[in-house]
């Protein structure tokens, strides 16, 4: 109700002035149509003055647009082809996050309005004073007038995900456990961090504040929120784990789990003040996270008699991960806040944009999403054979306002064509019976254009509030109302204006379900196969590749395994999944656990970051210790590409479970296990529990 009261009253206080004012109806026109398409046809997300903002650094963009319209419109031909161009860089914008994607469908109707005949050089002026005035009312109602209200930000929730991870960090350094963290609170602490993590998932942020661009800040505060949500997941599972009996072992822990506090604690003030951490907290971290190291290492080659038990070293390699992780936490905290570019951060495949120049990061993003596989460019692709193909038609068989023909297709575009079906089906119902109520109120008013201007305003009202809860049926049959009384007072007209409105409407919702067809119409479902069958496909080659690292004699001497492929298929696989959550149907009937797959994948990311950072070994592995390793990696590379092919394949004959019992590494006789070995293992063990998992919770017989 409250958008719809903005809407209202920006359009009409544009629109009223210049029809029976000064009688410039052009402007009028553009005045009324800015307010509604980034008002109601955009869903712009975020407060206020977060929507203000963005409408005002789309305006330019806007200008360009009506300046373009108006130049091609000389001929069919030349605006088919710049709506093609529009049409897809537009649509394609999404890969700028939530902002971009939301003003796009208002910048289309921008150029669509202007792209129509008549052909009309001399009405430019008019035009972009209509847009710029329609445009500067709607912003400054969006802060003035019943503004939508501020959500949490994403990094407050960061700020206190922080704060709460350095508390049980600190507690636990104390050999208090993980669940006296929160004092004074009732409840599970395990329970409270892991729910602390949930809450920095993108799928549970406002879309405003969600850090999906593709510049510096948005990557590194991405990155920063992964990196807490596993720091907290670790914290739980050390304290559900029992303390160890080794003293020595749990002082050096205890250590370094107050370096880890003591950096939680910095990284949560800087996300207060706004103010970077200072760039001498990473290097202390890392020199502790190295001294750590060298002490497990020197104790686990003394005498068999006196090295510390297997599980005081695995709860050390738990600590050694959590330290990682709050080292990775505190940089990209310190990159997204800085906004400046930065030297070389290890590890560089890691942090690899935070020396990067804006442009080439966006660059990257384009290109990384110009493929078929790409979910954001198959929409677009869709969405600029549609506008073309009805801009083509209305042009051909020159339709009256056939500018209509192309907002349907516009607003009715889905993502699968089942429903696009379902919005087509109410879009004419709701339409025909718009258009009989239109076509009545015409042929009883005739040019009554004062019963008009009365019916204006509370037409747009009822169709801004009352379409989004009765669903589209009810919004196409009053904005039906509003366009006729809209019309009706920039030029004569009669009831034939609803049999337009009809025709045109029919006309771009058979485009529309037609490409709906035609351009994968399966949506994100057929797609998210792919690329997670994909994504599985190329871990393989980093697990041998990260295990052959550590393997090698003498240490160092074998390359790191590339890591390109694996990220690219990743953020794919992430866009995949994102539409396929959003599009209707009941997800519980997936095949997969493709949420899982995602973890996986990046499971495997950050062992083949910080294994060979920190755990390759000064003396050689053991040759039955290093057999092991060798045949479980081939045994998780077996696994991951069935599961691979399972993504792939709808329907497959049933196989045997795809990984085998997992196996410890053996006991090697008068060697004490070295801290090298029980890393790896606690790696590939966790890799092992995920993909059982996954395969797992794909349905018997499926």
């Amino acid at each position: 109700m409250h958008r719809a009261i903005r809407v209202t009253t920006a359009s009409c206080a544009g629109f009223y002035p210049f029809v029976y004012g000064v009688d410039r109806t052009a402007t009028a026109l553009y005045a009324l149509f800015g307010p509604v398409a980034l008002g109601i046809l955009s869903p712009i997300p975020g407060s206020g003055r977060q929507r203000a903002a963005v409408m005002l650094r789309a305006l330019p963009v806007g200008l360009v647009l009506v300046t373009l319209g108006t130049a091609l419109a000389v001929t069919t031909w030349a605006a088919v082809l710049g709506m093609l161009v529009v049409g897809f860089a537009l649509a394609f914008a999404a890969v700028g996050g939530p902002r971009p994607a939301g003003a796009a469908p208002g910048l289309q109707l921008f150029y669509i309005l202007a792209c129509f005949p008549p052909y009309a050089p001399d009405a430019l002026g008019s035009r972009l004073a209509g847009l710029t005035l329609g445009v500067l009312l709607l912003a400054a109602c969006e802060v003035f007038l019943l503004p939508a209200a501020p959500t949490v930000s994403y990094r407050e929730r960061l700020t206190e995900a922080v704060a709460i991870a350095g508390r049980a960090a600190a507690a636990a350094a104390t050999g208090v456990t993980a669940a006296a963290a929160t004092a004074g609170e009732t409840g599970d602490s395990a329970d409270r961090l892991r729910a602390t993590g949930r809450r920095l998932r993108l799928s549970l942020l406002p879309p405003a504040e969600r850090p999906a661009g593709a510049g510096r800040s948005a990557r590194a505060m991405a990155q920063a929120g992964s990196a807490a949500r596993r720091l907290l997941d670790q914290l739980a599972h050390l304290g559900e784990t029992p303390a160890g009996r080794d003293k020595e072992a749990d002082a050096a822990s205890a250590g370094l789990l107050g370096q880890v506090a003591a950096h939680c604690d910095s990284t949560a003030q800087a996300l207060r003040t706004g103010r970077p951490p200072p760039r001498s907290a990473g290097p202390a971290l890392d020199t502790a996270i190295k001294r750590f190291q060298a002490l497990r290492i020197a104790r686990a080659t003394r005498t068999p008699g006196t090295a510390p038990p297997v599980p005081a070293l695995r709860r050390q390699a738990s600590v050694l991960a959590m330290a990682e992780s709050a080292r990775i936490l505190q940089t990209a905290v310190r990159v997204g806040l800085d906004r400046r570019r930065a030297g070389p951060i290890q590890p560089q495949a890691l942090f690899w944009y935070a020396h990067a120049r804006t442009p080439y990061l966006w660059w990257r993003r384009l290109v990384g999403h110009t493929t078929l596989r790409s979910v954001l460019f198959q929409n677009a692709t869709r969405t600029a054979l549609g506008l073309g193909a009805a801009r083509l038609i209305a042009g051909s068989l020159d339709l009256a306002h056939g500018f209509w023909v192309l907002l349907a297709v516009l607003t009715l575009g889905r993502t699968t064509a089942g429903a696009t079906w379902t919005a087509v089906r109410s879009t004419l119902i709701g339409t025909l019976v718009g258009a009989v109520a239109a076509g009545t109120l015409l042929f009883v008013f005739g040019r009554h254009t004062d019963a008009y201007a009365a019916m204006l305003a509370p037409a747009m009202l009822a169709a801004f509030a009352l379409g989004p809860l009765f669903g589209i049926a009810w919004a196409q049959a009053l904005f039906t109302l509003v366009v006729s009384a809209a019309f009706a007072q920039i030029a004569p007209a009669s009831w034939q204006l609803a049999e337009d409105r009809i025709v045109d409407v029919v006309t771009g919702s058979a485009i529309g379900l037609l490409c709906g067809l035609l351009a994968w119409p399966a949506g994100a479902r057929r797609e998210v196969r792919r690329t997670v069958s994909e994504l599985l496909s190329s871990c393989g080659p980093l697990i041998t590749g990260t295990v052959r690292v550590l393997l090698a004699a003498p240490a160092g001497t074998t390359p790191l395994p590339a890591t390109y492929p694996v990220l690219h298929r990743l953020r794919l696989a992430e866009a995949a999944y994102v539409q396929l959550r959003s599009e209707p149907g009941d997800s519980s009937a997936d095949l997969m656990d493709w949420h899982a797959a995602l973890l996986t994948a990046n499971h495997v990311l950050l062992g083949s970051h910080w294994l060979p950072r920190f755990d390759l070994p000064p003396a050689g592995i053991p040759p039955d210790a290093a057999a092991w390793a060798r045949t479980t990696a081939e045994q998780l590379v077996g696994a991951t590409d069935q599961i691979a092919a399972l993504c792939a394949a709808e329907n497959r004959a049933p196989a045997p479970p795809a990984l085998a019992t997992y196996h410890a590494p053996p006991e090697i006789q008068g060697v004490a296990p070295l801290p090298t070995l029980i890393d790896l293992e606690q790696w590939l063990s966790s890799l092992a529990a995920q993909l059982t998992h996954i395969e797992s919770s794909v349905p018997p017989g499926r």
